[in-house]
């Protein structure tokens, strides 16, 4: 069973993303970005969606793998990750086939990727350095 402390270290960090959520749709009301957004394939409130789910489903999995065997914590985050990785590419394929000259919306997908990988990571490095 996942302990209630380790449950709020995850969702502490997931609690980042709501100001940045926020501030990522208030840039986004600018006038010439608010075009450009009416345009993207994706959503920016779907990609996060998308990434909290992938998120959560990464911790708990690599939490749960912590408990049973700590030694492959690591290898599990690489592999995981590595799933995830290879889902965005499907999801970003549609915006890199586009025909239209789309580089904000690229740049966006990717800050949402880089933002969630990061808090991941942050996660697994507290996990693996608390059991030293």
């Amino acid at each position: 069973m996942i302990s209630i402390k380790k449950l709020w270290d995850i969702y502490k960090y997931l609690l980042v993303v709501v100001p940045i959520f926020i501030i990522h749709i208030i840039i986004f009301q600018e006038s010439t970005l608010k075009d450009a957004a009416q345009d993207f394939y994706y959503s920016i409130p779907f990609l996060y969606f998308i990434y909290i789910v992938f998120s959560k489903i990464i911790l708990f999995v690599i939490i749960k793998v912590s408990e049973k065997n700590f030694d492959s914590t690591g290898m599990t985050f690489l592999v995981c990750t590595s799933i995830k990785m290879a889902v965005s590419y499907f999801i970003l394929r549609p915006i890199l086939n586009s025909s239209s000259e789309n580089t904000i919306e690229k740049v966006n997908f990717f800050a949402v990727f880089i933002l969630f990988l990061a808090i991941e990571t942050l996660i697994t490095i507290r996990l693996l350095n608390k059991n030293q």
